[in-house]
C-alpha cells in the first residue's frame, strides 16, 4: 500500500510494521544531505535509527558516538542513517550546534519525518504511545535490503554504539559462515553450528564436542 504527504515529501510504499527477515519498506524523504531513498542503500549493510529528538542530552551523546565510529561502520562496509519526527532545519541547526560545541561534524545524513509516515511503518512509534516521539530503534538492513535485527530502546536510555557494531559484526560471520553466533560473541571467539534439522544429522552431532548433539561449535565439524 502507498501513502505520500506531500507536505513533507516523503513517498512510502507500505503501511505494516516491519519485521526481521522481510525486505525494509522503501520511502524517499528530504534529509540533511538532500533526498534519500531507503532503496539507494542496496549493495551495503546499512544501520537505520530513530531518536526521540533533536537537541537532548541522550540524543547528542549518541549522535556523536555514530559520528566517531564512522571508521568502524565504513570498514564494515556499513552505511549509517539516522530519522526523527523534527524537521529538516531542527536537524540542520542541531548538527551545526553539536560542531560548534563538541567539535563533531556528522556525516550521515538525517530523515525529516514529520508526518511520521516512515516512523510508524518502522514502529518506531508505538500504538498507545502518549507522545509523538520516535523511540531509540535500531535496524540491521543487509545489502539486499532485507532487516535482520531490530533493537528497541525506551527513551531514557542511551544506546551502546559498540554492541550495535558487534551485532552487525555477528550478523556479516553468520552469513560468511553459516554459523551463529553465541552469547557476548566478539571476532575470533568461537562460533557455533546451527541446531540439526533432521535425526541423522542429530546423531552425528552427538559424537563431537562432548556429546551434546545440539550444542555444537563451528570447530568441533571441521
Amino acid at each position: 500500500m502507498t501513502g505520500i504527504d506531500h507536505n513533507s515529501h516523503q513517498h512510502i510504499d507500505r503501511t505494516e510494521t516491519v519485521r526481521i527477515d522481510e525486505l525494509a519498506p522503501d520511502f524517499e524523504a528530504r534529509s540533511t544531505q538532500g533526498m534519500v531513498r531507503m532503496s539507494d542503500f542496496r549493495g551495503k549493510w546499512l544501520v537505520f535509527f530513530s531518536h526521540p529528538a533533536d537537541f537532548t542530552p541522550v540524543c547528542t551523546t549518541e549522535f556523536m558516538a555514530f559520528q566517531n565510529a564512522a571508521d568502524r561502520f565504513d570498514a564494515l562496509d556499513c552505511k549509517l542513517l539516522g530519522l526523527s519526527v523534527d524537521s529538516l532545519y531542527a536537524h540542520l541547526a542541531w548538527i551545526k550546534d553539536i560542531e560548534a560545541r563538541f567539535d563533531t561534524r556528522i556525516t550521515f545524513p538525517i530523515v525529516e519525518d514529520i508526518s511520521m509516515a516512515v516512523a510508524r511503518v518502522y514502529g518506531m512509534i508505538h500504538d498507545g504511545s502518549a507522545t509523538t516521539a520516535a523511540v531509540r530503534s535500531v535496524f540491521f538492513i543487509d545489502p539486499d535490503g532485507y532487516v535482520r535485527a531490530i533493537i528497541h530502546y525506551p527513551m531514557n536510555v542511551g544506546r551502546s554504539v559498540d554492541e550495535i557494531v558487534r551485532v552487525l559484526m555477528a550478523l556479516q560471520e553468520s552469513d560468511a559462515n553459516e554459523v551463529a553466533t553465541p552469547e557476548g560473541w566478539q571476532p575470533g571467539d568461537e562460533t557455533m553450528l546451527p541446531p540439526p534439522i533432521d535425526q541423522t544429522e542429530a546423531d552425528r552431532r552427538a559424537g563431537m564436542d562432548g556429546g551434546a548433539w545440539y550444542y555444537t561449535t563451528a570447530g568441533a565439524a571441521r
